[in-house]
Parts: structure tokens; sequence; C-alpha cells
């Protein structure tokens, strides 16, 4: 036999013994897809959440062993253990603004898992709701003036994370002053202390989980708590997202404004920057321009040199 049969030989020979191994593989493969099809004709299968043995909110025990307590957890877990997108989100942008929240609710001595209100607000994001409330807190007009932010054409400090954060912290002490409990002051915050007065003395009751206030409310705490306990085990709740995937901390560094700015776009170039960079990092400017007859200090971020592409 010439080497030029001999090669050919061997060539074909591969070719019979890799169509027998794939022929034999895929039958396996074929059968067991098949085995699956008969369960799962779908494709794939669509599990109950696993909700934890014991629950608890700012060290407030959930009281599960109701089982309307417990169908309204579970109901809270399963919508954002498959509302992909948002949960997704939420998780991702957790890691550029928790470390900027969390000494903030620290220093107000406010319990750590009031992040989590504020990702059921707003789902980290400036958004403003159908009622006007406005920014990650989503705070309305008259509570962030209430609360000493500064709201009007020019200037809405509810765009401002860290100054809504601490008007949101001065509310919740003083709900959590008015009612006793975390979980109270919480769902305050979305019904409203004077809806939440009215309700205590219709139905004489005091514990959030012995009153009736309404759908939006029954759930609110029910979804701050889901997603806190699937935010720290996103694994346990089929969230695969690697730590290189998720938003960075912005890079930044302030500067001190006490005057009258005739055009954002000039003073933003002044710094080698553009508008839209100068409003990414200060979205609580409202205009292109700021009227300061007083000299109010107000403090801008700029995004560390190199630390964000800036094309002009």
């Amino acid at each position: 036999m010439n080497i030029t049969n001999f090669k050919l030989l061997y060539f074909l020979s591969g070719v019979v013994l890799t169509i027998v191994v794939i022929s034999i593989s895929g039958s396996d493969i074929i059968e067991n897809k098949n085995a699956d099809d008969d369960q799962y004709p779908q494709g794939y299968k669509i599990i109950t959440p696993h909700l934890p043995e014991a629950m608890d909110f700012a060290g407030e025990r959930v009281p599960l062993e109701n089982f309307e307590v417990y169908e309204r957890m579970e109901r809270e877990f399963i919508v954002n253990t498959y509302f992909h997108s948002a949960t997704i989100l939420a998780i991702k942008r957790a890691n550029r603004w928790f470390p900027v929240i969390e000494p903030i609710l620290k220093k107000n001595n406010v319990p750590d898992d009031f992040k989590y209100l504020c990702v059921a607000e707003s789902n980290l994001e400036n958004v403003i709701s159908p009622a006007g409330a406005v920014g990650f807190w989503q705070i309305t007009k008259d509570a962030g003036k209430k609360y000493k932010l500064e709201i009007n054409s020019l200037i809405d400090e509810r765009y401002n994370v860290e100054k809504s954060t601490q008007a949101a912290c001065d509310y919740l002490n003083d709900s959590h002053l008015l009612y006793g409990t975390w979980t109270m002051a919480a769902a305050s915050y979305n019904f409203g202390t004077n809806g939440i007065d009215e309700q205590i003395t219709k139905q004489k009751a005091k514990n959030y989980y012995n009153l009736v206030l309404g759908p939006e409310t029954e759930r609110y705490l029910a979804r701050i708590i889901s997603l806190k306990y699937i935010m720290q085990n996103k694994e346990a709740y089929g969230f695969d997202i690697q730590d290189d995937e998720l938003y960075q901390p912005l890079k930044t560094y302030n500067v001190v404004l006490d005057s009258s700015v005739r055009n954002f776009a000039d003073y933003a170039a002044s710094f080698g920057l553009n508008y839209k960079i100068l409003k990414l990092y200060n979205p609580w400017l409202r205009d292109n321009y700021l009227s300061n007859p007083h000299k109010d200090a107000y403090t801008i971020k700029l995004p560390e040199k190199r630390s964000i592409e800036i094309i002009n």
C-alpha cells in the first residue's frame, strides 16, 4: 500500500468512527431530550423561589407563621425573581450606589435595610412618578421642602443622591419616633403619616401586619424584604452576574460653585468637559444656567481625569 492510499484509508476510517460515535452519543442526547420534553415540553422549567425559613426587616421579625403574610412575601419573591431585567439592573446599580447610601444611613442611625426601600422606590434611578415624586427616594415637593431640600426651576436636590438620602433619613427617623417600629416607618414612607394615623384610629391596631392599608402598601414591605434577600443571595435565585459586570462607583472630585452661571455648557468646557457630562454627574442642576444672587455654595461633582471618555 502506498502512502497516498494509506492516508485515504486512515481518513475514511476516522470518518466512519466519528459517525458511529455521533450516532451513539446523539441517540443518547435525543433520548434524554425526549424524556425532558415529555415532562417539560417548553424546554425549560419554572420553579417557586425558595423563601428563607425566617426573615426580618431592620431587625424586626416577619411573622411568616401567618399564612397571609407568607403568601404576601412569596408573591414578591416570585415577582422579583422572574422580573429579570429590573432585578438584574438593581443588582448592577447597587454596586455603584449602595456605597454612597450606606454611610448616610449609618450616620443617621437608620438601619441598613432601608437601602432596599430605595431600590423598591426607584430601582436606583432618578425617575419621576405619575404623582410627581422624584429621584432615587421618590420624594414629593412638599416633603422635600419640609426636609430642607432646595426645589425650584433651577435646582432640585431631590435628584442629588446624597442630599435626598439625608432627607429620607430625617423622614424615617421622625416616623420611627412616631410609630415605634422601623416596619411602620417604612409603611408610612409609602402611605404617608396622615394616612397611617387615620387607619390606626379606624382599625384600632398599630402593628403593620394587622392593618388594612390597601394593596400597594400591603405589598410594599414584602417587596422591600424580597429585594433584600434576593440581592444578598443572588446566585441562589438564579442571577449569575459576575463582579466585573457590576456597575462601578463613579470616580469624582468636587468643586465649589458660589456664583451665578450664565451657561453651563461654557462652565463645563472650562473643566474640559461637555454639558452632558456635567448633567450626568449633577442631575440636580435643572437648567443650563444658574442665578445665584446670594452666592450660595453648591458642590459640583466632576469626573476624575480619564475616568470617562469625553468627546467634545
